[in-house]
């Protein structure tokens, strides 16, 4: 079977070499470049399976390579960098890297990310029916079912979710939902989204005070995720 290919952009040599050793210790190819420009030859010469990337880069910073990476592929992006400012990770994830991960980090919760990030398939968005372990959405119907049980949504409740789906296991942040679902001129108003996510973990989680599929990125927005168990 194939190995899959991890792209490593990192321009601090001692951290590229833990990086490489810890992917080819857990079954995957690898390889690395220290520069912004280099990650984008290596992405057209040797298709990677998924990039991690670091922001602070000495050439173009990752802000730009993650953005000329999504002109051409829909690889999955999963920054790793020692920015831990909010305002970083929401421009991340609104520029469409599926991850962020901070340094330091551990070597197991990394790869739990990368192997997540592998399994999201890349057209989902094309897809009339989506299902995100027991949470299953009928596009086409405009129907929701949680664990085979039909569950009524308004019409915005079904868009929002819907949305999520599309991303399923990837963090939406607060602007992009709200611009998708209400329009530009309504990109901040968060206590507003507060309030259909409030609805719509009382609708799909069993108890919607420790939700177990819609889950929070404090600060920065929500994501879909299979319930425990799925």
């Amino acid at each position: 079977m194939t190995r899959p290919l991890v792209l490593v952009v990192e321009d601090d040599t001692v951290m590229r070499r833990v990086l490489t050793v810890a992917l080819r210790s857990n079954g995957y190819d690898v390889r690395s470049t220290d520069s912004g420009r280099g990650a984008l030859r290596e992405i057209e010469t040797n298709t990677p399976d998924m990039v991690l990337l670091d922001l602070g880069l000495p050439d173009i910073d990752g802000f730009e390579v993650t953005a000329g990476i999504r002109r051409e592929r829909e690889l999955p992006i999963i920054v790793l960098s020692a920015r831990d400012e909010e305002h970083h990770q929401i421009r991340a994830f609104d520029d469409g890297v599926n991850d962020y991960v901070t340094k330091p980090f551990r070597e197991g919760e990394l790869m739990a990310r990368i192997r997540a990030a592998l399994r999201r398939p890349i057209a989902i968005s094309e897809r009339r029916e989506i299902r995100c372990g027991d949470v299953h959405v009928d596009v086409s119907q405009r129907r929701v079912f949680v664990g085979g049980a039909e569950v009524a949504l308004t019409a915005t409740e079904f868009k929002v979710l819907h949305l999520l789906a599309q991303s399923q296991g990837r963090v939406v942040t607060h602007s992009q939902i709200l611009r998708a679902v209400w329009g530009p001129s309504q990109a901040y108003e968060v206590q507003y989204l507060r309030v259909y996510m409030r609805q719509l973990r009382q609708k799909i989680e069993e108890d919607a005070s420790q939700p177990r599929r819609l889950l929070t990125a404090l600060g920065v927005g929500y994501r879909l995720v299979p319930a425990d168990g799925d």
